[in-house]
């Protein structure tokens, strides 16, 4: 597993990371053995990287990370958690000093550690990036030792431009995948140009990208493949990066025949992203043991050629785009 420097951080962190909201919930049932052997998967497999938020699972998700690495003992992963959508209603007037604290003095308990390694805001509104008091709120809690190291969770990538004004975002987290390109267009480039770390995440377009989803295929009630597929809870970008499932369906059967043989298309949409040198790391999630390890794993697959890179482009630009491009 490669490891790459955090941004401007003192963090290296391996290239495949750890999502762990599907361990939290919303991704129908995922029993706690089922989510901890996840993450014990992914932590054998020599991920550094964790990412995680307050509000998966009301905490529940913070709690199992905290368990696992006490049982584990021995050097920790980077942990990353966000704040923000404890708020309700979820609106700028919130993001203050004072909220801020409560949410992550919250994670502190959860997590069991006395500082975090990274505290995101949580996909705010556009209106919290041009505030610079919410930033400065961030400094104090820095100051103080609560936490180590703050970045920006985005839908857009106008709004990952902005974040990246204040000198101390160290990170930002997006969406970035094969059906859902245009962070490369200037984002990473200047990403890259200020040494800011890049998270990667809804890497396979939840669920679409590795390449098991159907026509027939249902979600449980709770899962927010089912609930949220118009945007009714959360931003639509979040579940199927945004794309109309029936379009994916179509793409997927086209992405399907440029998956090297042998080779997962999950693991291939995975190095997919890996292959811009811009990403810091890529956060999938895992329901199990068996889907850490496959994660984990698409690190070692071989480079992907430029001819297979283009063709990707191309199906994105003839199917996808129309759908996502200018809405993200």
């Amino acid at each position: 597993m490669r490891q790459h420097a955090f941004g401007r951080t003192s963090f290296t962190v391996s290239e495949v990371g750890f999502g762990a909201w599907q361990i939290g919930g919303s991704w129908g049932d995922v029993s706690e053995a089922d989510g901890r052997a996840a993450l014990e998967a992914a932590l054998d497999a020599d991920v550094t990287f964790i990412d995680t938020a307050d509000v998966y699972g009301d905490g529940r998700s913070e709690k199992i990370i905290s368990s696992v690495l006490k049982a584990r003992g021995g050097e920790r992963p980077m942990i990353a958690t966000k704040a923000g959508r404890r708020l309700d209603p979820h609106n700028a007037e919130g993001y203050t000093k004072a909220n801020l604290e409560a949410f992550i003095d919250r994670s502190l308990s959860n997590l069991g550690v006395d500082s975090l390694d990274l505290v995101q805001l949580h996909c705010p509104p556009t209106e919290v990036l041009y505030r610079p008091e919410v930033f400065g709120a961030l400094d104090d809690l820095r100051r103080a030792g609560k936490i180590r190291n703050y970045g920006v969770s985005v839908e857009k990538v106008e709004e990952a431009l902005k974040a990246i004004e204040y000198p101390d975002v160290v990170s930002i987290q997006i969406i970035y995948n094969i059906f859902r390109q245009r962070p490369a267009d200037l984002f990473f480039k200047e990403a890259k140009r200020k040494d800011v770390a890049v998270i990667v995440r809804v890497p396979l377009a939840s669920g679409l990208l590795s390449g098991k989803i159907t026509r027939d295929t249902t979600f449980a009630s709770d899962d927010h493949r089912q609930f949220n597929r118009h945007g009714e809870a959360f931003d639509v970008g979040e579940t199927f990066a945004g794309v109309p499932l029936e379009v994916g369906l179509q793409a997927v059967e086209e992405v399907r025949k440029l998956v090297p043989q042998g080779a997962p298309m999950a693991a291939f949409a995975l190095k997919w992203i890996l292959m811009n040198e811009a990403v810091t790391v890529v956060i999938p999630g895992a329901r199990n043991a068996e889907q850490a390890r496959s994660n984990a794993a698409a690190a070692e697959l071989a480079a992907i050629s430029d001819d297979v890179m283009t063709a990707t482009k191309e199906i994105y630009a003839r199917l996808i785009a129309p759908h996502v491009h200018q809405r993200w």
